[in-house]
């Protein structure tokens, strides 16, 4: 409007009976037909005086009326659309004039609008514009004056010109969908796209009721990410109006009102729409924050298109301002009082799935709790699982378990950025929480677990701004993951199929023995440090049996810490070092993956064996656990550990231990006595020499250790797999179709010459399978997709190959011990068969001499290794071998005197002679 339009003089009007003034000045709020207008005065306190006029001597085509309980919905009349759209066009938001004509019995007032100008010869008369258009009909009184007459005069020139409804042309007749059945069904239609419309009604300042162009959808439509005041509800008697709730919903009928606006449909809240309104001069919610008019609701401000740090920007503006609904705010306190509310840790723990331990770069460690995160809730249901044990919320809580393993696997022992955001109070069931925003990289660990539908987004009170510094985000994390119907959000079968049913092993001796097999199958156990009581007691999880173990570590005495009784009560006193050796213990394999050696199980039913882990992840360089306890001097050598093939490697670490002097050894000395007690039994037994033929197929590295056929039987397995390649030939494999589980046995072709053979899975990971050859001893990593199964009747043959250990001689240090491998893969594949007889085993390894002829002469490996001084001779306790340790004995004391090899520079172990 121009300023002169602003400024314009009253128009001289007619006579008039009507009290009311008869030139009155507004502003067009809205068009409700072709012939009628809202206009609204001057505000005053307030938002401004409102009154319907009509246009007088004409009429317009009539809307169709939405349909109410009491009658169907009517159809529109031709041109009553473009009757409303022509006025709406003109005067929404534009000053006008109104002359009262007269005042109808029903208090109508009737007269002319005019738009713009200075007096009637220059303004624009709406009613005569429209009639011109065709768009209005004359209605001619029983006395007819100049005004009728002129209108009468342009309606017949429409006539003439066959304009409007005059015209042959058919007017719009709208389909209008005044109820939308399925909201969910139109979101989905629209996709998020913007749609144009035309705002209809505002029914307060964050909900308003549009018509959605071109196929007059009806809608009611919530502006996503706010809430203004409510408005009194004219059906309710006990219904009243909230502070500033008319204030804002005439901020927005000012603005948006019969407005061309595009819409997006974000999603739906009942029947309800939810959405934003895009204006050409910007979004109508970032406003209403603005100046104070309504809040943020963070039910809905994840879906907002435009992105939820728009709405809280303008928000805190009006925070600082403090202006209508925050005139009273205060800002919240975050309640941490720590040096640096943003920090680099590493992450030590997880704790279920809503918190961490991290360790600062000082070493001193902190628990936090991931920021508005709320754990999955347990049920009666839950609180009853089906396997006979206690309720254990990580395992019976459905997703606990998915949600911490994410975490674990995620971040467990890498640097992450820490943001504290709050610190939550003590209260009488919960102690102080240190909440946090913790990322890897660019992921926010929080809205990963979100994201994935395995924890859900705490709701907090509106006026609590302790919360995620990236709440917005978690907020359209969760609400894609209900859209896509993830974990937490799937239906109730989902959450059924992926609640883990684990069995918990301890304390019931019989079912520990007999599911003592199942673990020593297949060599090692896969599992997860889930807890531990002290150094060398740990509770493990193994998936693939789905079953929680107690596990003991063998070989090794440990010290034992004090006990927690009921109650709380401390029971008994810790031995020394008890702490360290526990505190050694969680650093290294709490929550890591291992591997265990199951050797046999106690009295209580818990099992006993060797734990071995890879912090780098590279299982071939795996760490025995009970090895670095001893050489930490946080555990002495237990007598069992003789029986085990790890007791050299445990003997040669307490012995570094004890020169070290570390922790238990801190006050060693080489002539203090050691006690010893050991119950032997008696071996009268002869040692027995059958010696059997054998060819060497594969050597072990890092170990003198070889896989061997025997003779006789090199025939029968060359033909068993030329008919198992030729049943192969005879159907193929479908490339893919088999999936590879550890310990099955497969067929796989060795990368040397691509042949088929028979194989075992000894580990799958990303893809990748770890197999052995089982008829010749190879071990390599293939793709598990190339694997295949192995056609029937051809798994009941026997291995063709075995595994032995050479007996009573370990290897030297490291320095030179690629010196004797390689000597010893020279005395094996130097001809083409060899001799072994079993001497002894410790576990399920069996340990051989070895000898092959040269002329008449039979050449001991072992021996011959320790007479060239490659080797060192083990001992034994058996009565039937010590005739044999002391060959070997002499045969090292030989080499010893003659500096050969290993003893080129004296004696390493420091017992010269």
């Amino acid at each position: 409007m121009s300023d002169a339009a602003a400024t314009a003089s009253p128009i001289a009007p007619p006579p008039a009976s009507s009290t009311t003034p008869a030139v009155r000045r507004g502003l067009v709020k809205s068009v409700l037909s072709g012939d009628a207008v809202i206009l609204q005065g001057q505000p005053q306190n307030g938002p401004p005086p409102e009154w319907t006029v009509y246009l007088s001597n004409v009429s317009a085509p009539r809307l169709g009326r939405r349909p109410t309980d009491s009658a169907p919905a009517t159809p529109d009349e031709p041109y009553a659309w473009e009757a409303r759209e022509f006025l709406r066009g003109k005067l929404v938001g534009q000053f006008v004039t109104f002359v009262r004509d007269f005042t109808a019995t029903s208090g109508r007032d009737h007269g002319r609008v005019y738009l713009g100008g200075t007096s009637p010869a220059d303004a624009e008369n709406v009613a005569e514009e429209a009639v011109a258009a065709g768009l209005l009909e004359v209605r001619q009184g029983k006395i007819t004056d100049d005004y009728t007459t002129k209108l009468l005069e342009l309606q017949e020139q429409a006539k003439a010109s066959g304009k409007g409804k005059w015209s042959s042309t058919p007017g719009t007749i709208r389909e209008i969908r005044w109820v939308i059945d399925n909201p969910r069904e139109l979101v989905d239609k629209y996709a998020q796209k913007p749609i144009d419309a035309v705002i209809e009604m505002v029914r307060d300042g964050s909900t308003v009721r549009a018509f959605l162009l071109p196929n007059y959808e009806y809608i009611t439509l919530q502006l996503s990410g706010v809430r203004a005041p409510s408005t009194k509800n004219p059906t309710s008697h006990d219904s009243r109006a909230e502070p500033f709730s008319e204030e804002a919903k005439f901020f927005v009928e000012s603005r948006l009102l019969q407005r061309d606006v595009q819409i997006i449909l974000e999603s739906t809240s009942n029947q309800n729409f939810v959405g934003s309104i895009i204006h050409p001069k910007g979004n109508i919610a970032e406003s209403l924050l603005r100046e104070g008019y309504a809040k943020c609701v963070d039910w809905s401000i994840g879906l907002c298109t435009g992105g939820a740090q728009k709405l809280r920007d303008a928000e805190r503006q009006a925070k600082e301002k403090r202006v209508r609904l925050w005139k009273s705010y205060t800002p919240a306190a975050s309640g941490y009082s720590g040096d640096r509310k943003a920090f680099s840790a590493k992450v030590v723990e997880v704790v279920l799935n809503d918190a961490v331990v991290v360790q600062k770069e000082d070493g001193t460690e902190m628990k936090l709790h991931l920021s508005s995160v709320r754990l999955p809730k347990e049920t009666a249901e839950d609180k009853q699982p089906s396997v006979g044990r206690q309720f254990r919320p990580l395992y019976d809580v459905p997703f606990m378990f998915q949600a911490r393993e994410f975490l674990r696997k995620r971040i467990h022992g890498k640097k992450v950025q820490v943001q504290i955001d709050y610190v939550q109070p003590k209260t009488d069931n919960f102690p102080e929480k240190t909440c946090a925003t913790i990322k890897h990289g660019d992921l926010n660990i929080a809205e990963g677990l979100i994201s994935r539908g395995l924890s859900k987004v705490v709701r907090h009170r509106a006026d609590d701004e302790n919360r995620s510094c990236e709440y917005d985000l978690l907020l359209a994390a969760e609400a894609n993951a209900e859209k896509g119907k993830k974990g937490l959000f799937a239906d109730k079968t989902a959450e059924k199929k992926d609640t883990l049913r684990i069995q918990e092993i301890a304390g019931d001796v019989a079912k520990s023995k007999q599911f003592l097999p199942y673990l020593q199958r297949g060599g090692r156990a896969e599992g997860v440090v889930e807890f531990l009581s002290g150094g060398s007691r740990l509770r493990i999880y193994i998936p693939k049996e789905t079953v929680l173990i107690t596990f003991l570590l063998g070989g090794i005495n440990c010290p034992k810490g004090s006990r927690v009784g009921p109650g709380g009560v401390t029971i008994g006193a810790a031995e020394p070092f008890a702490d360290e050796a526990a505190a050694f213990t969680r650093k290294l394999v709490l929550q890591h993956e291992v591997q265990l050696e199951v050797e046999s199980t106690d009295k209580n039913g818990n099992f006993v064996g060797y734990l071995f882990v890879s912090p780098d992840g590279n299982t071939s360089r795996g760490i025995n656990l009970s090895e670095a306890l001893v050489e930490a001097g946080l555990a002495t050598l237990h007598f069992t550990a003789e029986r085990s093939g790890h007791y050299n490697a445990l003997l040669a670490a307490e012995n570094r231990a004890k020169k070290a002097k570390k922790n238990i050894w801190a006050n060693y000395t080489e002539e203090q006595q050691q006690e010893e007690v050991e119950v032997q039994q008696a071996d009268t037994s002869e040692r027995k020499q059958n010696y059997r033929q054998v060819a060497v197929t594969d050597l072990a590295p890092g170990a003198l250790r070889f896989s061997a056929q025997n003779i006789e039987d090199g025939a029968k397995i060359e033909k068993m797999t030329s008919e198992m390649r030729q049943a192969i030939a005879d159907h193929p494999p479908l490339a893919g179709s088999y999936a590879a589980k550890r310990g099955d046995l497969c067929v796989a072709k060795f990368s040397e010459d691509g042949l088929w053979y028979r194989a075992k899975v000894e580990s799958v990971r990303q893809g990748q399978a770890e197999i052995v050859y089982i008829d010749y001893g190879n071990r390599e990593t293939v793709e598990a997709a190339k694997l295949a199964q192995i056609p029937g009747g051809f798994a009941s043959f026997p291995a063709g190959v075995k595994e032995y250990n050479l007996a009573l001689v370990k290897l030297p240090n490291e320095d030179y011990v690629q010196l004797t491998l390689d000597a010893f893969a020279q005395y094996l594949y130097g001809h083409s068969s060899v001799f072994v007889n079993s001497e002894y085993k410790v576990g399920t390894a069996e340990y051989v001499t070895v000898y092959f002829d040269m002329g008449n002469k039979k050449v001991d490996i072992g021996k011959s290794l320790v007479e060239e001084g490659l080797a060192l001779a083990d001992s034994r306790r058996e009565p039937r071998l010590q005739t044999l340790c002391n060959e070997y004995k002499s045969a090292e004391d030989k080499a010893r005197k003659s500096r050969k090899n290993i003893w080129e520079y004296g004696d390493f172990t420091g017992n010269d002679i």
